[in-house]
């Protein structure tokens, strides 16, 4: 019996997955613009969220993995961006990580808790009943995003691009101390912004099915 293969829109969604752990091999094990690698794959991943979700919905047609492995491989390579930034100190600021570790839980549980939620809505009498992404849950993802690649860049800028280019600002000590009390005030900011974002369209959705989930409780 000849397997059949995965189509093109399944493929691009397994290819976060890889690219997902890769990221945060490049993360955690410094070498030579180890962080401009991480960032390259990390936009061109999250460009394929946007382009198998077209040709899903297009020539290739819906199916089960898709529906099911598209929003995970999302939320993996989110994480593992996250996940890698909370063990990255800048020099001249170790006390604090590049993203604080109260962000990363905090947006990891919402993703557990809206996933919870999707769960209740399968399993539940009302087969009518869907979750499905709404404005808030797509500003989320848009924002995660921006804020993953501002803080890639910053970081690239930091440790790949100023040591190799630029190596009279990398000796200045007064221009590195000042870059890495600014980047770690963006950073945060955006960090912040993002939990926000986060939290409200969590809250929406289980605004949304309030009642279901007190049905069952």
């Amino acid at each position: 019996m000849k397997r059949k293969r995965m189509n093109l829109p399944n493929t691009l969604t397994v290819s976060r997955l890889v690219a997902a752990a890769i990221v945060m091999l490049a993360m955690a094990i410094p070498f030579p613009f180890s962080t401009t690698l991480a960032f390259v794959l990390f936009l061109a991943a999250s460009i394929t969220d946007y382009l198998d979700g077209h040709l899903a919905r297009g020539k290739y047609g819906i199916t089960a993995f898709g529906k099911l492995m598209d929003p995970l491989a999302d939320k993996v390579l989110v994480c593992a961006a996250l996940v890698g930034f909370v063990g990255i100190h800048l020099p001249n600021e170790p006390d604090y990580s590049v993203v604080p570790a109260w962000v990363v839980v905090v947006i990891i549980a919402r993703e557990f808790a809206v996933t919870g939620l999707r769960l209740l809505v399968a399993t539940s009498d009302d087969s009518r009943r869907i979750v499905a992404a709404n404005t808030w849950g797509k500003l989320k993802t848009v924002w995660q995003i921006v804020a993953i690649c501002a803080t890639f860049l910053l970081l690239a800028a930091r440790l790949d691009f100023i040591p190799a280019l630029f190596p009279a600002l990398d000796a200045d000590a007064a221009f590195l101390r000042t870059y890495d009390h600014l980047f770690i005030i963006v950073s945060w900011v955006l960090s912040t912004l993002v939990v926000l974002i986060t939290l409200l369209s969590g809250i929406k959705y289980f605004k949304d099915h309030w009642d279901l989930v007190t049905r069952e409780m």
